[in-house]
């Protein structure tokens, strides 16, 4: 209860790169949210469609995001309600209050059932056809990622530091695994990434773990950015983003760790940066895009990590995870601004108010359609161009 006390008051205080400071001693260096400017020949941005799921997080420290999967995106709100809607269209196809704390969502399993957890322990798989509870279960702890699901198994990661395997028609519990905490670490767990066979996450200790799918059991358990320091604050280190898989690499990015390349068939590390990021990352076919903990957003090369372009002017402005669209990268701020940035040089082209109040879950982006959930529950689809 105490490092899990503490993990909510550093996620309240991270706003700044030095946020520690103020707290613990010496002056208060938090980067102030830089003032918007004027864009030259702006891009322009459509809102398609828009619409409320609940109540939003209603100012929980949680991060809910929203699935899309074959022409229909799926939301929840801390409230209960879980909502299915035409991702073209926004028509709202079905919705539901499962009058549960939802603080872990949305995952998908298959093209049949939509996953959530809440802050009680407890898992809801509904139906995708209709959003009827199709079963229900128990696991350790609070759950703050979106469960996840590949060969009829639904992978469930929860505060206490376990990963829970479920069987995805029935919810009956098939293995549990548990890795030691630290004694510090940011408020929030990333969600697994799932192959056919494998289970793989980055964990609060700046480490990579690997597990059988079918299973539960450790294959591997790598270093990826180890602590440094000689106080627990100082240590404080953390794969707090969802990992990236494109072709046969992994992409990590953590909190005073680094943003890491791995080749998945050896396990071997192809190269590490030292940026710092709570946010996380987005991959495409040439570039690793990352916000980084002073906001500013920055274009790696995907073969080597090199710096290839730098984006500085949305500094302390709390963004999002950059998403990578088919012609833009786009991120969203604490004042429910969306941003959409040149991939060739990073150039600010577009801008517009997606929400009323901070979009903190990353874009999710279709072709040149993009999708956003801000806190207070608004969700939108965007489009910039023709």
């Amino acid at each position: 209860m105490v490092r899990r006390a503490i993990s909510l008051l550093l996620l309240v205080l991270s706003a700044g790169c030095s946020w520690l400071g103020g707290w613990f001693g010496g002056s208060d260096n938090a980067i102030p949210p830089a003032a918007l400017k004027t864009i030259a020949q702006p891009v322009n941005v459509q809102q398609l469609w828009e619409t409320r799921v609940g109540a939003g997080t209603e100012d929980q420290f949680i991060r809910l995001i929203p699935a899309l999967a074959d022409g229909r995106i799926y939301a929840a709100s801390h409230d209960g309600t879980v909502m299915a809607l035409d991702a073209l269209s926004g028509q709202r196809l079905w919705e539901v209050n499962t009058r549960l704390p939802i603080s872990g969502g949305v995952g998908l399993s298959g093209s049949e059932l939509v996953l959530v957890g809440t802050d009680k322990g407890q898992v809801a798989a509904l139906r995708q056809a209709d959003g009827q509870e199709a079963w229900r279960a128990t696991v350790s702890s609070e759950v703050l990622a979106p469960p996840r699901a590949a060969s009829g198994i639904v992978v469930v990661r929860t505060g206490d530091g376990k990963f829970t395997g479920l069987d995805a028609r029935s919810g009956e519990r098939r293995w549990t695994y548990a890795h030691a905490m630290p004694a510090l670490s940011l408020r929030g767990n990333a969600p697994p990434l799932l192959t056919r066979t494998l289970v793989i996450a980055g964990l609060d200790t700046g480490k990579l773990l690997v597990l059988s799918l079918d299973r539960g059991l450790p294959v591997t358990e790598k270093t990826i950015a180890p602590p440094r320091g000689r106080t627990e604050i100082e240590r404080l280190i953390d794969i707090d983003s969802e990992p990236r898989a494109f072709g046969e690499n992994l992409y990590l990015a953590s909190y005073r760790g680094g943003v890491a390349a791995l080749d998945m068939r050896s396990g071997n590390l192809l190269w590490n940066r030292e940026l710092s990021s709570h946010a996380g990352l987005d991959v495409d076919a040439q570039h690793v895009y990352v916000s980084d903990e002073t906001d500013a957003v920055l274009a790696l090369d995907r073969r080597d990590g090199g710096t290839l372009w730098k984006q500085a002017e949305l500094a302390g402005r709390r963004l999002s995870a950059p998403t990578a669209s088919d012609d833009h990268v786009v991120v969203g701020d604490f004042e429910g601004y969306l941003h959409w940035l040149s991939k060739s040089d990073g150039r600010i082209v577009g801008r517009i108010r997606a929400a009323g109040k901070d979009i903190i879950a990353p874009p999710i982006a279709a072709g040149n359609t993009v999708f956003v959930y801000g806190k207070g529950g608004t969700l939108g689809a965007f489009r910039a161009g023709e």
